[in-house]
């Protein structure tokens, strides 16, 4: 969602090269941006990965729907995940916004390690699920 006003941005300016360079930006190759780009897209990261204002609209929706509105539970998983794999060296989550810029400096998940460690667990999981998959097609 922060990337909207970089969209924006790219495709009124007519520089899509610029937004490809954004998109595979790392942290000490970061594009520059224009200001007010900058600004929209770093409220909107702060938005969307807090927990605080999660927790305003589930209560909320909570009010209104009177349950749990499960979709919900992909944002808050988004958020437990970033705030765990966002260091401080780029796109820090700040998970107690707006009450607090403050984020958790996390493991970058940019890091070879992290990035093996990743792909191995998705590998594990699709394993896994074709093997379970083809057992209940056998019965």
């Amino acid at each position: 969602m922060h990337t909207l006003p970089v969209v924006a941005w790219a495709l009124f300016n007519g520089l899509t090269g610029d937004f490809m360079l954004y998109l595979r930006a790392l942290p000490d190759r970061a594009q520059p941006l224009p200001a007010e780009v900058e600004l929209w897209s770093h409220h909107l990261h702060c938005v969307f990965h807090s927990g605080v204002i999660a927790l305003g609209v589930t209560a909320a929706t909570g009010l209104w729907l009177r349950v749990f509105w499960w979709p919900l539970a992909g944002w808050w998983s988004h958020i437990l995940i970033d705030v765990f794999t966002h260091s401080d060296d780029f796109y820090p989550s700040p998970v107690f916004y707006p009450l607090t810029y403050w984020g958790f400096d996390g493991v970058a998940w940019n890091r070879p390690g992290f990035v093996i460690a990743n792909y191995a667990a998705l590998a594990v999981v699709w394993a896994w699920l074709l093997m379970t998959r083809r057992k209940r097609h056998q019965r």
